[in-house]
């Protein structure tokens, strides 16, 4: 199987079995190897005591585009690190985008930067994830 073909089965796979990517509507929007674009759309209900997006939603929304560029190459990968960097604060209706990049891939680790910008392209938070591959193979 081609190396796109595997990243785009694969994300598929790992999507439909996650609610909580389904629950906050995250959408795929590019999906290959070692990277991946999500968008979504900041409800009310993800707001904080200030009225604006709780820092949670800017994690979750890295969070999952960090999972899915990291196991699209079809070795089942979990983070064991993360950090995130908040850059702006975020509005009920905002709609976010979160690109991943793969920045080190190894044999048994895997590093990459998660960059969520608003519809603007501005910059809300800089996410880093560095993830262990377990060497199991995605069923697919």
């Amino acid at each position: 199987m081609e190396a796109q073909q595997l990243a785009e089965k694969v994300v598929e796979r790992m999507y439909s079995h996650d609610p909580f990517s389904r629950w906050l509507g995250i959408e795929r929007l590019r999906v290959g190897p070692g990277a991946c674009s999500l968008r979504m759309r900041v409800r009310e209900e993800m707001l904080n005591g200030f009225g604006i997006a709780h820092g949670g939603i800017c994690y979750a929304l890295a969070d999952s585009a960090l999972a899915f560029a990291a196991n699209s190459h079809g070795t089942q990968a979990v983070s064991i690190e993360t950090s995130i960097t908040h850059t702006r604060p975020v509005n009920v209706n905002d709609v976010l985008m979160a690109t991943a990049e793969e920045v080190n891939k190894g044999k048994r680790f895997a590093t990459y930067h998660v960059r969520i910008t608003d519809a603007d392209g501005r910059a809300v938070a800089l996410f880093k994830g560095t993830v262990f591959r377990n060497g199991l193979s995605w069923e697919l």
